[in-house]
């Protein structure tokens, strides 16, 4: 008994050894498969990494066009709310009361579009980062190229063009915050004494103001899709600018060329017209035109030069809009008047035939509508030849 169970364990003892050996083995061969792996290679590093960050940029800017078509649409509900308040002077049952606590609703939008706004800078800042971060990735990845390929590593460049801090704040983006000021300064300066008329003029001058500056942002933004309404809204622009540039070349406006006919533009124009005896309305019409015309031609040089700049900016403004055929010359007319009428009739101004703050912040309203919602299409019962 004792020499088969000796046997039986000796047996068990030799399978046993058996077992641990090819286990040690295959232990060993496992041990010897992960050790010969080949790490990955620096190139196949590097092109990971571009990969990864194309997506980032490609979420990146999704976000961009997301941010900026809501910013597109909340100021967009902004200016119509602000077009209500430029027409103040237009409303016979208005009081002082009235006209101090208008604009309280304009808040909401207001807080809106700002965030809105807010959004949109914060995804363009985001989208050059991630353009850098790419740029770099790629950078990288060429330099792992070249080496494996036993040629000498690209020289790195930097392009401060992709650095979101290393350009100024839009010009656009400040004039809205002078505007904002403005409204603020015009709504605190009126009181219970405050005469109606002068009370709403100040509160029509600095709402047309705001209202035209965010229209001048909305444009700069890109928030217009066409390019004949791009064109329409820089002329204008051009419009105001050619006429600040006349009146201060005249001795009349001190303030900056930045081409929102606001409050001091006004005031300007207003200080033209009583030099020259005419009615004090602010608003450019034929006779005021040609007496700043005459005050410049008397000066003679460059400003005589640029005598006719504001009104062939009108010209071509209304052109534009399809109000006029007439040659763009800086010659102010009684057709010109009259096409100034007919496009104060359709944007729903007081038709005056004079060019106010109103009127053109209803073209560039105009303009923002347009770029919102396109035209519809003709049915094809409709004729088109007309």
């Amino acid at each position: 008994m004792t020499d088969h169970r000796s046997a039986r364990v000796g047996g068990e003892l030799t399978l046993a050894r058996v077992v641990a050996s090819v286990v040690t083995g295959g232990l060993l061969l496992l041990a010897t498969g992960c050790t010969d792996r080949p790490e990955p290679s620096d190139v196949a590093i590097a092109q990971a990494d571009v990969t990864a960050k194309k997506e980032a940029l490609a979420d990146a800017e999704a976000e961009a066009a997301d941010t900026a078509e809501a910013f597109c649409a909340a100021s967009s509900t902004y200016i119509t709310a602000l077009d209500r308040y430029g027409d103040v002077l237009n409303q016979t049952a208005t009081t002082v009361g009235d006209v101090r606590v208008a604009g309280k609703d304009l808040t909401d939008p207001a807080a809106e579009t700002k965030d809105a706004a807010q959004a949109a800078v914060d995804a363009r800042a985001a989208l050059a980062e991630a353009q850098a971060d790419l740029a770099d990735a790629e950078a990288v990845l060429a330099a792992a190229q070249a080496t494996a390929s036993g040629l000498p590593a690209p020289e790195a460049t930097v392009d401060d063009t992709a650095n979101p801090t290393a350009s100024a704040a839009p010009a656009s983006v400040t004039r809205v915050q002078q505007a904002e000021a403005e409204f603020a300064d015009a709504q605190a300066g009126i009181t219970d004494e405050t005469p109606l008329p002068q009370a709403a003029e100040q509160f029509n001058a600095a709402a047309v103001a705001l209202e035209i500056a965010w229209m001048r942002l909305f444009a700069d933004s890109g928030c217009l899709s066409d390019e004949q309404q791009v064109q329409a809204s820089a002329a204008v622009v051009a419009y105001t600018v050619a006429l600040q540039q006349s009146l201060s070349d005249a001795g009349y406006y001190a303030g900056g060329i930045d081409g929102i006919y606001g409050p001091q533009t006004v005031a300007a124009v207003q200080a033209l017209q009583q030099a020259n005896g005419l009615p004090e309305t602010g608003t450019m019409d034929k006779a005021s035109e040609a007496a700043l015309r005459a005050t410049l031609e008397a000066q003679g040089g460059a400003a005589a030069a640029a005598a006719a700049a504001s009104t062939a900016a009108l010209q071509q403004t209304l052109k534009l809009a399809g109000y006029w055929d007439g040659p763009v010359d800086g010659q102010w007319t009684d057709a010109l008047t009259a096409a100034v009428g007919a496009a104060q009739t359709d944007l729903g101004v007081p038709v005056t035939g004079t060019v106010d703050a109103a009127t053109i912040a209803a073209f560039q309203s105009a303009l923002a509508a347009a770029g919102e919602e396109p035209s519809p299409e003709p049915s094809p019962t409709e004729s088109t030849d007309s």
